[in-house]
């Protein structure tokens, strides 16, 4: 979404051009609060930011991220471009699961800060025009939250534990789970607590599920909701939003009769995606709609395509996450049937799309696309060469950033929001020689030789060339950097103007000056290996996802994600056109 009056020639200050400053250097957050623009649609065509706090910048030396490393890092958020920063969670936990297992919804960790300084942060990203998206995570709590300790304290049938999925064992002695089911991250998916019941955890066992059929589950969550747009926050990005409703009627269906539901989208799964789930987000949207602007939310609703516009709606959260291009090979036909495919679906549902190739859960994409199997998340080729520390399958690392900056680059072309994840910016790739004892993924835990975990993806940031935690902090960082992270870092990559970091900059800027519609006509390229399109105001993008050199069209050259030289657009090259 372009700023009125902001150029790709003039900046504010705190957004100067990539060749007039050094990011590294700016420690001063703005002095006070910017009151942005009240726009409804201002999330339509955001470039999104995700932070992983404890991974993005300590600033007290103890190893962890924290939102006043987050605050003293804004005016870099400002010089890349972005419109919103997603925050994952920031709450108190105990990091079975990365604090996605949480022990207070409306209170900051106090290893990250406190509320005063989440205020603050908030007060420094608005005054520097960019807006806030927080993780909630409503399927399920922390064992530690209040409620669950005052479960297990209690009897079975009692008050307590309605507002979580307590279950009788089976079996002639009463002590079998109540049904076969396995974990996300593997294991059993109940877990007993000693009085013959088990209760329900679909992701780790520290991270029990809420009953959402309890009415006080609801509103305790549509508190939740005001305590953190009463703050400033200005959206929600909705953990395991297809997950809340449940039918557990009894008999309970095996874990084979679960698979086979799976095929079936049409709300009938007794975990997944369930039509009950209109009634709940309905009631948050009413919430949203109490402030002005509405408040915003994204739901991550790993559901089949024809299903995700019951989360998209604008009575219900308004926008899910589409995956679908980070699911997929980098092939032209892949693309653009997805590309395709998305902007037919939310025409019909009045969203907009959500574009994303990594976030906190998968393996960077400059990684993906530098193996074998073409850049697919879910690959098995992936995961051997994370289990196998990064040796084997050979890993072509510069074939993979090359395609990893032509993704991006049509990627930001593209109408809708652009979702970007912290340190795809700098060409970041996976870390895979991460050893077992350092590990804190509760996959790898659970699922030792099989999945390596998510680890790789959530090393903290090198913002300097050198350094004990090259720029993190003062200290060591929480999860460790290879000693090859410094040639990434935000203070080499500064200088470089053919850098990763700078070619974001430059196109994020670019786009805000281009985005202006929400349409897009494709164009016949003369390839099969080249997807062409045409923006309203006349720019284009060409992208070659071949291995040979193609023709390309003329017209002056915006940005180029390699370099061009005359008509000649370069295998795993983006470039775009006016």
């Amino acid at each position: 979404m372009p700023r009125a009056g902001v150029s790709t020639e003039a900046r504010p200050e705190s957004s100067a051009r990539p060749s007039e400053r050094n990011p590294v250097t700016i420690t001063q957050a703005p002095e006070s609060e910017t009151i942005l623009a009240k726009d409804p649609d201002w999330w339509r065509q955001a470039a999104v930011y995700q932070i992983y706090p404890r991974s993005f910048a300590d600033s007290n030396g103890d190893g962890i991220g924290d939102l006043p490393g987050i605050t003293s890092r804004i005016p870099y958020l400002a010089a890349l471009g972005i419109d919103a920063v997603w925050l994952s969670p920031f709450y108190p936990s105990a990091l079975a699961d990365g604090g996605y297992d949480v022990d207070d919804y409306r209170d900051v960790d106090p290893k990250l800060g406190t509320l005063a300084d989440f205020d603050e942060m908030v007060a420094a990203l608005h005054g520097a025009g960019i807006r806030l998206i927080v993780d909630i995570v409503p399927n399920h709590s922390s064992d530690r939250h209040e409620w669950f300790r005052e479960a297990l304290a209690s009897p079975a049938g009692s008050a307590a534990r309605d507002r979580y999925i307590f279950r009788d064992g089976i079996g002639p002695d009463g002590d079998q789970p109540p049904s076969d089911w396995e974990g996300m991250f593997g294991g059993p998916a109940w877990h007993p607590v000693g009085d013959g019941q088990f209760y329900l955890h679909l992701f780790a066992p520290e991270q029990p599920d809420f009953n959402w059929a309890n009415p006080e589950v609801r509103e305790d969550f549509l508190t939740t909701l005001r305590f953190w747009s009463d703050r400033g926050v200005d959206g929600f990005r909705v953990d395991v939003a297809h997950g809340l409703a449940k039918d557990l009627t009894h008999p309970l269906p095996s874990r084979a009769e679960l698979a086979d539901r799976l095929l079936a989208a049409d709300g009938t799964h007794p975990l997944w995606d369930r039509e009950e789930l209109s009634e709940i987000y309905a009631e948050w949207r009413a919430v949203f709609d109490e402030y002005d602007p509405p408040r915003i939310a994204v739901a991550e609703a790993w559901v089949a395509p024809s299903r995700r516009h019951r989360y998209a709606r604008a009575d219900s959260l308004g926008q899910a996450f589409n995956f679908d291009l980070l699911r997929a090979e980098f092939d032209a036909d892949a693309f653009r049937a997805i590309i395709a495919d998305n902007l037919a679906a939310v025409r019909e549902t009045g969203s907009s799309n959500t574009w994303v190739f990594s976030n906190h859960d998968v393996v960077r994409h400059a990684t993906r696309y530098g193996l074998p199997a073409g850049g697919g998340a879910d690959g098995e080729v992936g995961a051997a060469w994370l289990l196998s520390g990064g040796i084997a399958p050979e890993l072509d690392a510069s074939l993979g950033l090359r395609r990893a900056r032509a993704a991006t680059l049509l990627m930001l072309a593209l109408p809708g929001s652009a979702y970007l994840y912290q340190g795809e910016e700098l060409g970041l790739p996976e870390v895979a020689e991460i050893p077992d004892h350092d590990r804190q993924d509760p996959t790898f835990f659970r699922n030792a030789g099989v999945e390596v975990g998510r680890d790789g993806c959530r090393v903290p940031l090198p913002w300097t060339k050198s350094g004990s935690s090259f720029g993190f902090g003062e200290g060591s960082a929480h999860l460790p950097q290879p000693v090859w992270f410094g040639e990434f870092s935000v203070e080499a990559e500064d200088a470089d103007p053919s850098s990763t970091l700078n070619l974001y900059r430059r196109a994020l800027w670019l786009r805000r000056d281009l985005q202006d519609s929400e349409e897009l006509t494709w164009l016949e390229s003369g390839a099969d290996s080249v997807l062409a399109f045409e923006r309203p105001g006349g720019w284009r993008s060409f992208t070659n996802f071949g291995s040979e050199p193609a023709r390309l069209p003329e017209g002056e050259v915006l940005l180029a994600s390699s370099p061009i030289e005359g008509d000649v657009l370069p295998p795993a090259t983006t470039v775009w056109l006016r």
